[in-house]
């Protein structure tokens, strides 16, 4: 959708008399519902002057396409602004502008293509400019047919126009360097090399066709982005299926082409604790529908998984491929089944609200559902693990029952993580007293121990990591990130000073914690490793979690004030009482303790704060261990 369409001379004539901004406006809120803050009204007004000095150019024709804020088909991305003519062989090109109005920003070591900025009145961390107009000119290349069939000319790049670029600023650092060739950026003083940008694609004018044809192709997987992706996952024994995974991945298949012959609309509910292998399923379901010409993305909440998937499968960061894999929050404002098929990832982790500010959307899965034909959520409940988790089955279903969608619910039981042992997971429930399971048998072969010093906790770690960089330290998260932004790595948060050991965070350097060499010498949290598996994983279980008086308690006031799981349990205990608080903090301590604690595929290695929770669950052990 084009919230704002016209010719060149139009588009001037709309500036000079002052109806750019009301016109913009107006149709935004005909096409998305809802208005928009003032700062974003000023900010249409000033960057719609900095484009009509750029476009006082007799050379660019007066009947070249011009579009304001293109929102994507099928998606939630809107393109700035776009220009559409011929090149110099009467081919269609359009030219794709990230409008920007910063004037400072700070470069982001170690998280591919982001960038630090004052947005929103506040520091945030947002996608490089040049990133921002690449992707969007690379989901158009792989989704519309008429781009990739006709061969239409696609011409990113990124208009700073409050920004005095200089060479040695560091929005130009190296590790930008990729995305910066394939969306040149353009400042403050650089109006004439953007005329001369735009003049070197487009010849003649168009009177507008070109933003038809972006605008109302038909939305699939080009059969590039298919052979692709096929490719990757041909040959690799990490995706294989086995057992009910394949049994799962043929009735989804089955119930995905039904749905699409007969035009219907359906939800999949795929239950299954960790390590059954819910997320290898996910990308096999993916790469079968992509092949039937199903316009299909995987998508998740946190960004770790989508992440280290891409890194797994080896996806070129360049290439297309990148394109499908969505966060949740992508979804919002997209019409009524628009995707064949959306397959959620983690789906205990999708929240209410969307954005930067939790203040966008109504309800993430209910607009997945509205979004998609076809709807496949994998989910484990006892992994909800912050206040704003609002993914249950009960929840999923309820969805899906406002939107008339049929339901079809199947459980994943075979175990692979933990050594196939289904005894660790039931023991662990019961120890962390989650929830009393009447008969478990603990597999010896699964290695479990309690160390009394952190420092060999981690030691061990380190060695056994050597073998193959297949091991991880993460901790409940009650240390707060005092190292954020400093970069200095003699700043440690979690230090536990009677045993003079001090480490660092990785939750600000990193999306790909579980397979970077480096990421071993900082400790992970729920949020870099859920949803992810190592060989060993070892635990540094902080003091939110206790042994007192024969049984283990938690502590939400022992959580670290930059926590952001527990963020609303204060008002929630004003509001409803301690005791509901508490109730609810101890569902998500524990939860996060035994998703950390079922990270390993082979052992786990726990170091307690409390001396206490240390004792009992030594004690514990040795006891069931006893009886086997």
């Amino acid at each position: 959708m084009l919230v704002y369409e016209g010719i060149k001379s139009g588009f001037i004539d709309d500036v000079d008399l002052n109806k750019i901004t009301d016109k913009i406006y107006n149709r935004f809120r005909e096409i998305f519902h809802r208005g928009v803050n003032e700062s974003e009204i000023n900010s249409w007004r000033e960057s719609m002057l900095r484009m009509r000095g750029v476009l006082a150019d007799s050379d660019i024709p007066n009947n070249v396409g011009v579009a304001i804020e293109f929102n994507i088909p099928h998606t939630s991305n809107r393109i700035d602004f776009l220009i559409s003519g011929y090149d110099s062989n009467s081919n269609n090109s359009i030219i794709i502008i990230e409008l920007k109005q910063w004037t400072t920003c700070t470069a982001i070591e170690g998280k591919d293509g982001i960038v630090s900025t004052v947005t929103g009145r506040a520091l945030r961390e947002v996608p490089h400019p040049s990133y921002q107009a690449w992707s969007y000119s690379s989901l158009i290349n792989c989704y519309n047919q008429d781009i990739y069939d006709e061969n239409i000319g696609l011409y990113p790049c990124a208009f700073l126009h409050n920004y005095d670029l200089k060479e040695d600023d560091p929005i130009y650092s190296e590790q930008y360097q990729e995305y910066i060739e394939e969306a040149p950026m353009f400042g403050s003083k650089d109006f004439e090399k953007l005329r001369n940008f735009i003049k070197r694609y487009i010849i003649e004018g168009d009177n507008k066709e070109g933003l038809y044809k972006i605008e109302n192709g038909k939305i699939r997987p080009s059969k590039m982005l298919q052979d692709s992706f096929a490719s990757l996952l041909k040959g690799n024994k990490e995706f294989v299926l086995i057992d009910d995974q394949k049994v799962i991945y043929e009735e989804a298949i089955r119930i995905g082409i039904n749905n699409h012959l007969n035009n219907e609309k359906n939800v999949l509910i795929v239950e299954g604790g960790p390590g059954t292998g819910k997320s290898v399923l996910a990308i096999n379901l993916l790469q079968k529908f992509l092949s039937r010409d199903f316009n299909t993305f995987y998508v998740t909440k946190n960004s770790a998984p989508r992440e280290v998937f891409k890194a797994k499968l080896k996806i070129n960061k360049l290439s297309g491929m990148n394109n499908l894999f969505k966060s949740s929050g992508n979804f919002i404002d997209c019409e009524s089944n628009a995707f064949d098929v959306l397959i959620v990832d983690e789906a205990h982790r999708l929240n209410a609200k969307s954005g930067l500010f939790s203040n966008l959307g109504e309800d993430q899965i209910k607009e997945i559902i509205n979004a998609s034909k076809f709807s496949i959520f994998f989910i484990d409940e006892n992994q909800r693990v912050t206040l704003k988790d609002i993914g249950s089955i009960n929840h999923i279903k309820k969805c899906a029952k406002e939107l008339n969608a049929g339901i079809h619910k199947m459980d994943l039981k075979s175990q692979f993580r933990c050594d196939g042992s289904d005894g660790y997971l039931a023991w662990l429930d019961n120890v962390l007293e989650i929830k009393e399971t009447a008969n478990f048998d603990l597999d010896s072969k699964y290695d479990f121990k309690v160390f009394d010093n952190p420092n060999e906790l981690r030691d061990v770690i380190f060695d056994i990591n050597k073998k193959n960089n297949k091991s991880r330290l993460v901790a409940g998260y009650c240390w707060n990130w005092i190292s954020e932004g400093k970069n200095n790595s003699e700043i440690h948060d979690i230090t536990i000073p009677e045993y003079n050991f001090a480490m660092s965070w990785n939750l600000g350097n990193t999306s790909t914690y579980a397979i970077d060499p480096e990421s071993i010498n900082q400790i992970g949290c729920i949020h870099t490793c859920q949803g992810l598996e190592f060989d060993y994983v070892g635990v540094i279980i902080g003091d939110d979690i206790r042994y007192e008086d024969g049984h283990v308690v938690t502590d939400y006031t022992k959580r670290a004030k930059t926590d952001q799981s527990l963020k609303g349990i204060k008002k929630i205990s004003i509001e409803q009482g301690e005791e509901v608080a508490k109730k609810i903090a101890d569902i998500i301590i524990k939860n996060t303790y035994k998703t950390l604690m079922t990270r390993g595929m082979k052992g786990c290695y726990v170091y307690c704060v409390d001396e206490g929770m240390r004792d009992y669950l030594k004690q514990y052990f040795l006891n069931i261990n006893s009886r086997i």
